[in-house]
Order: structure tokens, then C-alpha cells, then sequence
């Protein structure tokens, strides 16, 4: 059972009751590395570092240990729009686990100190992507497609800004976005709501009420194809092959979940079947979505032999082009609804997703969505409107190609100018 609670100052308090032995709690704020500019990229993130660093109250030894103790898993994550804090334990746990993250939520002493040993861990996070091409090409096609604008920042950050870091900075920085209308506290499992409500009170109604103000400037549409590569000495090229998508809460979105899954989503898909399993071209290849608030990209990744590229390139031009050209079977729209009702449901049975799916669906659409709801959204989709989109999205002059390996910009451009043809 779901239920709402919206506090004077604008904090939202959401819980779905589900039979378990288990809750998970999570801390949301909306706000990530799109909030940023080139002068402080990589705050939100180093923020997030910080809040587990020691309390007026706790050092971070004592709050590792009372993690640990509680019996369950903690963490927490930044990315674009968002930052989250969270727990999941036993439900006899709860009030403990919430008694420690509204601490270090709301107490942290950001100390110079701690910052100076964080520095050197965030610094070390940063180093590993850049040694790790296939999560490093996403960031590079991301700032390739975003052109600039904020939506191209990296989460981790600019490793001058994270050097550059202080107490003061980061103690305004978290002044300025951890604003009541901007949080959302949501928890799935055994919980009681008004238990819930009345645990979060003392930390919540003491905060002012205060407006989020306006902070994101949307992007500016573009339908310019770009090319950026970055030459390095390794064994494979990685590559992401991307073009325009739909904001989250978008009106299509179901025709676009499904044309992803039956492009590149699993491993019954066209390009999955037709690149790896019919050629053996490549190991990984895999199509993705970018969802924002007001925003969004379609993208296709792959690692291949830089031998084997242009024919791997040349069979991904191929499926973007039958897709606008020729409509989806009746037999592979059902097998998608069918796949993707079957990942809900199997996420369903797990806490910290339910909770990720309230915050989500709150800052998203303002309401609850059921899977019931989701599932009658996929079948109400016909092949119609998955070609649409396909017409729409894979237009030529709307692509955009990064990528990664011994490569040139030279090398690489006739091969995409071949997929636009």
C-alpha cells in the first residue's frame, strides 16, 4: 500500500507497506552534476563523499561501524538530477537506520581535514574511469552530444575543481540545494506510515520553507552530428553511437522502452543477435537510454577489433535503418512487453528498488505508478508508433559517435559518414 505525506516546508514523505523482514530508507535530493558549471562540476558528488565523514555527534569510524552493526546495506550515489542516501535493513532496525542518516544528513561537519583525505579517493575514482574505456566513451559521447551545456558534466567532476575543494565551499554548495521542496524520503517494505512520519519529524519540521528556485537552464536542441574520438593504445575500440531520446515522463515513453529492448536491450535482440551471436563481432554491443527530467538521448554501445569496425558499423547502420523503414513484428513487440514485465516484477521483489521506484516516480510524474499501470501503458503500443519513433530519432543528420581506442578522428569519420549515408 503507497502512501504520501507532504510536509509545511514542501518535504515529501513516501512508503509502500509490502510484506517483508526487510525496509529500505532513502534520503533523495534533486540535485546532480547538471546543477553544476565548469567552476564547481563534481560538488554534488564530492558532497555525497562528505556526508559519511563524521557528525557533530559521530566520528566516521563510529558511523562505518554503526553501518556495519545495523545488519543490512548502506550506500549512496550522485548523478545527473539526483543524489541519494540509503539503507536497507530489518524493519526491527529502522528507526536506528534512520536515526543515522538523518545525522549524517543533516550534521555533517564537512571538516578540512576529511576533505583532504577524500580529495585523494574521489581523485583515484576519477583516474579509474579514465582507465576503464568502456565506462569512459559514455561520458564522452555525453559531452559530445550535450554540446557544452550542463548536461555534459561528468558526475565524478573536473579534477581541478575536486583539488580545489574546501569545507566552505562545499558546506554552500549543500546550503544552496538541500532545500525542503527539493527532498523526497521514501521507504519500501515493512514500514508503518505514520511510524515513518513521526521518526522523520524532528528532523524535518525544524526546516525552513524555501523555494528551489530556478537552477536548470534546459538544453538547447540541436540536430548537428558530431564526431569525437579519443586516440589511445588499446587492444579494442569502444564506441557509442547516439541521437536524440525523450524526457523521462514523456508521452512515448513506452514506444521508446520497447524500441530500445527490441534493438539492443537484450540478448534476443536484432543487434545483440545480428552483430555478436550471427558474426561473433564484437563481445559486448548493447543499446541504452538516457532519460532527463526535460531531456534525453537514445545510444548503441560497442567494443570491437578496430579491423572488424567498419563491418560491425555497417550492420548498425543496417538495424537503424530497418527500424524506420519497415515496422516491428507483432511476435517481437509481444516477447518485449513480455521481457520487460518480467524485469519488473523481478525488481519488484527487491526493497531498495521499490524505494528507488517511489523517489523516482515522485520527482517524475508527482504520483505512484504501479507496475499494473506500466504493463498497461506497453500494450496499449503498437508497431505504428515504434517505426514513428524510429523515423523521428534515427534521422541522419541527428547522430553523434564517440569513441575510444587506436584510433584517429581521420580513420573514423569515413566510417561514420558511412552510417549517415
Amino acid at each position: 500500500m503507497f502512501q504520501k505525506t507532504v510536509l509545511d516546508n514542501g518535504t515529501r514523505l513516501l512508503t509502500e507497506r509490502v510484506p517483508s523482514r526487510l525496509v529500505s530508507v532513502g534520503i533523495w535530493v534533486e540535485v546532480g552534476s547538471r546543477d553544476e558549471d565548469e567552476s564547481n562540476n563534481g560538488s554534488a558528488h564530492f558532497a555525497e563523499h562528505m556526508l559519511f565523514k563524521g557528525t557533530a555527534g559521530r566520528t566516521a569510524q563510529q558511523i562505518a561501524r554503526e553501518l556495519d552493526v545495523l545488519g543490512g546495506m548502506s550506500n549512496a550515489f550522485t548523478s545527473t538530477e539526483h543524489t541519494c542516501y540509503y539503507a536497507t535493513v530489518l524493519d526491527n532496525r529502522l528507526a536506528g537506520a534512520i536515526d543515522l542518516l538523518a545525522d549524517i544528513f543533516f550534521n555533517s561537519l564537512f571538516s578540512q581535514a576529511e576533505i583532504e583525505l577524500e580529495r585523494q579517493v574521489i581523485l583515484q575514482e576519477i583516474a579509474m574511469v579514465e582507465d576503464t574505456p568502456d565506462d569512459r566513451v559514455h561520458e564522452l559521447f555525453s559531452a559530445l552530444y550535450w554540446q557544452g551545456h550542463p548536461l555534459g558534466n561528468t558526475v565524478l567532476g573536473r579534477p581541478e575543481v575536486v583539488l580545489g575543494m574546501d569545507s566552505d565551499r562545499l558546506r554552500a554548495y549543500v546550503a544552496r540545494h538541500y532545500l525542503p521542496p527539493r527532498l523526497v524520503v521514501a521507504a519500501a517494505g515493512n514500514v508503518d506510515h505514520a511510524e515513518f512520519v513521526k521518526l522523520w519529524r524532528p528532523w524535518l519540521d525544524g526546516l525552513a520553507e524555501s523555494s528551489p528556485g530556478v537552477r536548470r537552464r534546459p538544453p538547447a536542441t540541436t540536430n548537428a552530428a558530431g564526431l569525437t574520438v579519443l586516440t589511445r593504445p588499446l587492444e579494442q575500440a569502444h564506441l557509442v553511437l547516439g541521437c536524440p531520446g525523450l524526457p523521462t515522463a514523456a508521452a512515448e515513453r513506452y514506444e521508446l522502452l520497447l524500441l530500445n529492448t527490441i534493438l539492443g536491450g537484450n540478448m534476443s535482440s536484432r543487434l545483440f543477435q545480428e552483430v555478436r551471436e550471427k558474426r561473433g563481432l564484437v563481445y559486448s554491443i548493447y543499446s541504452y537510454l538516457a532519460a532527463h527530467s526535460d531531456s534525453g538521448y537514445a545510444g548503441i554501445y560497442l567494443g570491437v577489433d578496430p579491423e572488424s569496425l567498419p563491418q560491425a558499423l555497417e550492420l548498425v547502420r543496417r538495424e537503424l535503418h530497418r527500424l524506420r523503414r519497415v515496422p516491428v513484428s507483432s511476435q517481437e513487440l509481444v516477447d518485449a512487453i513480455d521481457y520487460l514485465r518480467a524485469g519488473m516484477y523481478l525488481a519488484d521483489e527487491n526493497m531498495e528498488a521499490r524505494m528507488t521506484r517511489l523517489a523516482r516516480n515522485e520527482y517524475s510524474f508527482g504520483r505512484h505508478y504501479t507496475i499494473e499501470e506500466v504493463v498497461a501503458g506497453l500494450e496499449q503500443v503498437d508497431p505504428g508508433g515504434i517505426q514513428d519513433l524510429g523515423q523521428r530519432f534515427f534521422a541522419d543528420q541527428s547522430l553523434c559517435l564517440a569513441a575510444i581506442g587506436p584510433l584517429s578522428q581521420m580513420e573514423l569519420s569515413g566510417e561514420f559518414n558511412h552510417v549517415l549515408d
